[in-house]
């Protein structure tokens, strides 16, 4: 009798994964982002949030929510706290899991990779340095040079918050520059850190091209090289900073998706496919190119996606370590 409760107790468990996969989502997804509307993270969020939800399954239903705070870091400690159901995603990016885990005193209450479900890629971004529409000097090279020479804290850099990839953009710079000091003057998002930068707050900064792009071609603020290894297309006109000013200079950023940990492995296959469908698709990549994002086409599964994660985490504890960057609780 014993036994045959279990082995139908172990036929359900069979059955059940299969089932729950079937019938989720049974409600509206939510779609985290840890910064304030208007930055790249917010803007690549709303951009894939409904062919998204759309080649989840028919009728699913995707929020986009922003919970900023601390570059990523309170949202992403929010999430892994979340129930594991799939009913609550987040967009993230390098600050809160590449940089704060190696640059916050006493590290993140959340390891990047064993407190959530790595579910796959959006795709990555270049950065540009912008400068203020007066700022001294028209072409990469002069601005750069001006930089270079400047007195310390003459300039004041602006940035989407303390220990974003911005953040830790300028000071890679500033160690490329002889070891250059500028005042550092962060915002919430991306594009608060622009419109300071149109309206004089900072002269000048490196921001996120998916945040900065709009600006940049209404002449808002002068978009003068990536920080990509080629031009990105969308801006073919626009050098790099390896080739305009800086050689060898190159740091870009990313976004993923994730959700909290232990997500059952058939609703993480369902949302992979729905991800990997929604970024191939080329309309989708032409809006993403648009607005500053190259859609991923490397290996996209969710292990795969683990694989980068831990990659990065090693990349960003050395460039951290090299600038000397610390964020205060």
């Amino acid at each position: 009798m014993l036994r045959r409760i279990a082995l139908a107790a172990s036929c359900l468990a069979v059955i059940a994964a299969p089932l729950a996969a079937q019938t989720y989502p049974d409600r509206p997804i939510t779609l985290a982002t840890g910064f304030a509307p208007g930055g790249s993270t917010d803007i690549a969020s709303r951009m894939i949030s409904e062919r998204f939800a759309a080649n989840l399954a028919p009728g699913a239903r995707m929020v986009v929510e922003n919970r900023a705070g601390a570059s990523g870091v309170v949202a992403s400690d929010w999430l892994r706290r979340q129930s594991p159901d799939g009913h609550t995603l987040m967009l993230i990016e390098v600050s809160s899991h590449g940089i704060a885990p190696a640059a916050l005193e006493g590290g993140t209450s959340y390891d990047p990779v064993a407190d959530f479900t790595h579910i796959g890629m959006v795709g990555t971004a270049p950065m540009i340095l912008v400068v203020n529409p007066s700022f001294p000097g028209r072409t990469p090279t002069e601005v750069v040079q001006r930089l270079r020479n400047s007195r310390p804290e003459e300039f004041a850099y602006a940035t989407s918050g303390v220990g974003s990839i911005p953040h830790l953009a300028v000071e890679v710079m500033a160690l490329a520059l002889g070891g250059a000091k500028f005042t550092h003057v962060p915002y919430r998002s991306g594009g608060l850190m622009l419109t300071a930068i149109h309206q004089g707050e900072g002269q000048f900064g490196i921001a996120v091209l998916a945040s900065a792009a709009g600006q940049v071609r209404d002449g808002l603020v002068r978009g003068l090289a990536v920080t990509s290894r080629e031009r990105f297309p969308a801006f073919p006109d626009i050098p790099t900073l390896g080739e305009a000013a800086i050689p060898g200079f190159e740091m870009t950023t990313w976004n993923m998706i994730v959700g909290p940990p232990n997500m059952p492995p058939a609703v993480v296959a369902q949302v992979n496919r729905a991800l990997v469908a929604t970024v191939t698709e080329a309309q989708m990549r032409q809006r993403l190119l648009g607005a500053g994002v190259a859609a991923w086409t490397a290996a996209n599964t969710p292990e795969a996606t683990r694989d980068f994660m831990i990659a990065e985490v090693a990349k960003y504890r050395d460039v951290v370590a090299r600038t000397g960057v610390r964020l205060q609780r």
